[in-house]
């Protein structure tokens, strides 16, 4: 009993002090909020959206299909030999690589056998003329000798006046003539040349080489025109006017600018659709059309900063069909379900669904939706809740995009491709 009785003491000595406290710190505190005035109400704010816009422009160019392909010769000739001897000259140029005009002899092949024939031939046809000549004298003879005999009341036999005679010289003569032409063209068979000017891809033989009748020579191509076969789906032939099939050589035919690399350095080159193959590739459902250069090398007269080797890979910008009255827009702008998001005037996300035309990587030409002066918004927007308050950035430290360049477009605006 006496414990707990100074355990009740030292309780009330040290706790009931403490409750005091607190509780009278409370009673202060309580006291002192009640007194502080109420906190001023602000309205709630929306942070307007920074978003970067272009203006809508009206296009007034051309469609233009891209595609791919490698050059290659228009004409392109594997030599061989049409007689046989052994090679006593090559021309210099007659090398890969070499550049060669038209008629110029690239090798020749020992004409000693084949002058020797000519001349056989020649005195052959001298000696078919001679005979004739005799049968020929001897057949008027014979018409002299009868009508002497007979007069003229009878006429003399085809023997009498010995016609199957003249006939066979003549036959001798015309065989003799032929064996001069083949002699003469078997000589000039000697001298290889060419009917174009050209360059020599390869070479298979070598000086003092025996060739026969039909040995490889060599390959060579003409320099004239090179050809590159563009491959188009069916998707990108809706936007060119493209000759039908069978139809070759249209002029002036449809612009087209090439662009690649060669010897490290990037050119470009004008060249023109002239004709397609007029098939579908049953692999890929392709159809190649084929693109003219004249002069790719720059050897014939045209002027060349870069020629155009053959076998260069190159882009092709095909020009199409006009593309006046569509609206031009960035790849970017165009969004989901063929919709783009607008800046109204009250700088508010309008969310409009467009007419897609065309689109291709970098741009999309749309109709009916949008108007000139629209301000289209190429920012990506997470959540494009229509009333969206929005802030446009400033345009006029901004200038490239207001417009649309001409240059990021793809589209020709003169006429031929870019």
């Amino acid at each position: 009993m006496f414990r707990v009785q100074v355990i009740v003491k030292v309780l009330l000595k040290i706790v009931l002090p403490a409750v005091l406290m607190i509780a009278g710190s409370i009673a202060v505190v309580m006291m002192l909020a009640g007194q502080r005035p109420p906190p001023q109400e602000r309205e709630a704010s929306v942070t307007a959206m920074l978003v970067d816009v272009v203006i809508a422009q009206p296009s007034d160019g051309f469609f233009v299909v891209q595609s791919q392909g490698s050059v290659q010769p228009r004409t392109q000739t594997s030599l061989a030999a049409e007689v046989s001897g052994r090679i006593v000259r090559l021309n210099d140029s007659f090398t890969a690589g070499g550049f060669f005009r038209a008629g110029e002899t690239l090798a020749e092949i020992d004409p000693s056998d084949y002058e020797a024939a000519l001349l056989q031939a020649e005195a052959d046809l001298a000696a078919a003329r001679s005979r004739l000549a005799d049968e020929q004298a001897r057949s008027e003879q014979a018409r002299r000798d009868w009508q002497r005999l007979h007069g003229s009341d009878r006429e003399p036999g085809e023997l009498v006046l010995r016609l199957p005679q003249v006939a066979g010289a003549q036959a001798s003569v015309q065989a003799a003539e032929a064996g001069v032409l083949r002699a003469r063209r078997n000589l000039e068979r000697t001298r290889i040349s060419l009917p174009f000017d050209g360059m020599v891809r390869s070479r298979q033989i070598d000086l003092g080489q025996f060739v026969s009748t039909g040995t490889p020579l060599g390959i060579v191509f003409a320099v004239d025109v090179a050809e590159i076969r563009l491959s188009l789906s069916d998707q990108e032939l809706a936007f060119l006017d493209l000759p039908g099939p069978g139809v070759t050589g249209m002029e002036p035919g449809i612009p087209v600018t090439l662009s690649g690399s060669v010897a490290g350095r990037r050119g470009s080159w004008q060249a023109r659709i002239v004709r397609t193959e007029g098939v579908v590739d049953e692999n890929t459902r392709l159809v190649n059309a084929v693109a003219v250069v004249e002069d790719p090398y720059g050897l014939l007269g045209k002027r060349r900063e870069l020629p155009l080797p053959m076998g260069t890979f190159v882009r092709a910008d095909i020009q199409g069909r006009s593309s006046t009255g569509l609206i031009e827009l960035p790849r970017s702008a165009l969004r989901d379900n063929n919709t783009v998001f607008l800046a109204n005037d009250q700088d508010e996300l309008e969310v409009r669904s467009v007419e897609l035309m065309r689109a291709t990587a970098q741009r999309a030409y749309v109709r009916n939706a949008l108007k000139e002066g629209d301000r289209v918004i190429t920012t990506a927007i997470q959540a494009p809740i229509p009333g969206l308050p929005l802030r446009v950035r400033d345009t006029v430290d901004d200038p490239p995009q207001l417009r649309i360049a001409p240059a990021e477009s793809g589209l020709a605006n003169t006429g031929e491709a870019p």
